[in-house]
């Protein structure tokens, strides 16, 4: 009897040729859960940057990106499902001319940005462009769904919610950081840009003696996170690290006094999961998704007034530690798991095919 072909799913990972960003992670950690689940169901392609070596050891064919993937994509392998798993892909949705499309959107930030409005026409065709040639849009938050129904409002009814997991991360046996810091410190993680905020955070190291650790891929904005440490007189105290690896990462969440993080631009924010998953306070902002993804698990700066911050600091520390507050953090943050997040797609893929 003649062996049944199973359906080919290609899965876009292109994003992954950026390393400490949270498209890579995101990428690595799908991956790696799409694989322990698919249950031999389907024949997964995952679409990458030619040097992208995450997936070497596993047992999942590997497309990579070519030079003329700009103007088409030749179907040689007979994909069934292409899963855009970023709005931006190098590999776009009208260039691909045979089987179904799911377009994951991780955000559309830009639209609560000043931008001018051709700038905002531009981005939103470009959006709408990949959008309607996709039978399924997913977002990472329930934020992030209703803007772009906001302004796509004609796809209600092929639009739906899938949280993002969390990797449990650990810290290697006898690990020492590249820099450690003496003392209490805070810690922030992510792109130092403009939309982390990171700015606002400086105040924070006022009227007492912690440190305050930013890692993260340093922009321009790193000069304006400086200068007002120095305007207050801080500067000694503020630590950026440049990127960090996973080890070193996972130290300063286990150690840190407090994780901050007041970002006005996350369609998830994955740094707070990661955070709370050892049992520490969470500060965030309450903009975007933030509120929406840390719940009732962390602390909020409602203003980025340096006194109300400050005051917001000091009543969190003091009230995570009277109520003993690190076992339930830690416990909500088991709601954001990847092996969830993998199921969930795998049957989205199911229901496009079918089968």
């Amino acid at each position: 009897m003649a062996q049944i072909s199973k359906p080919r799913v290609l899965v876009t990972l292109d994003a992954m040729r950026y390393p400490n960003t949270g498209l890579f992670h995101f990428g690595r950690s799908l991956g790696k859960a799409l694989l322990r689940h698919v249950n031999n169901e389907f024949d997964l392609d995952y679409f990458l940057y030619p040097g992208t070596t995450d997936f070497d050891s596993d047992p999942v064919h590997r497309t990579y990106l070519k030079k003329y993937n700009k103007f088409f994509f030749i179907n040689k392998n007979k994909v069934n499902l292409f899963h855009f798993t970023d709005q931006f892909s190098r590999l776009k949705p009208k260039k691909v001319w045979s089987g179904k499309k799911i377009l994951t959107i991780h955000d559309i930030n830009q639209v609560h940005e000043n931008l001018s409005a051709e700038k905002l026409k531009t981005y939103l065709r470009k959006l709408g462009e990949r959008i309607y040639k996709c039978e399924r849009i997913i977002t990472i938050s329930e934020f992030a769904k209703n803007d772009v129904l906001a302004y796509f409002p004609d796809i209600a009814d092929r639009i739906q919610v899938v949280y993002n997991g969390a990797d449990r991360l650990t810290v290697p046996a006898g690990h020492q950081p590249k820099y450690k810091p003496v003392g209490e410190f805070m810690f922030a993680i992510g792109i130092v840009s403009a939309k982390k905020n990171f700015h606002v955070l400086p105040p924070l190291l006022v009227g007492n003696n912690m440190q305050l650790i930013i890692s993260g891929i340093e922009t321009p904005y790193r000069d304006q996170v400086i200068a007002e440490a120095k305007k207050l007189g801080v500067s000694d105290r503020l630590i950026l690290t440049g990127p960090v690896s996973d080890a070193d990462k996972a130290w300063y969440y286990a150690n840190c006094k407090a994780f901050v993080f007041p970002s006005i631009a996350e369609g998830f924010g994955l740094p707070v999961i990661e955070a709370m998953h050892f049992g520490k306070p969470v500060f965030v902002s309450t903009k975007t998704s933030l509120p929406e993804v840390a719940g009732d698990a962390a602390y909020y700066f409602n203003t980025f007034d340096a006194e109300d911050m400050q005051q917001t600091l000091m009543n969190g520390l003091h009230h995570f530690e009277q109520n003993n507050q690190a076992a339930y953090v830690s416990q909500y943050a088991e709601r954001y798991n990847w092996d969830d997040t993998a199921k969930q797609y795998l049957q989205i893929y199911r229901e496009c095919l079918n089968v």
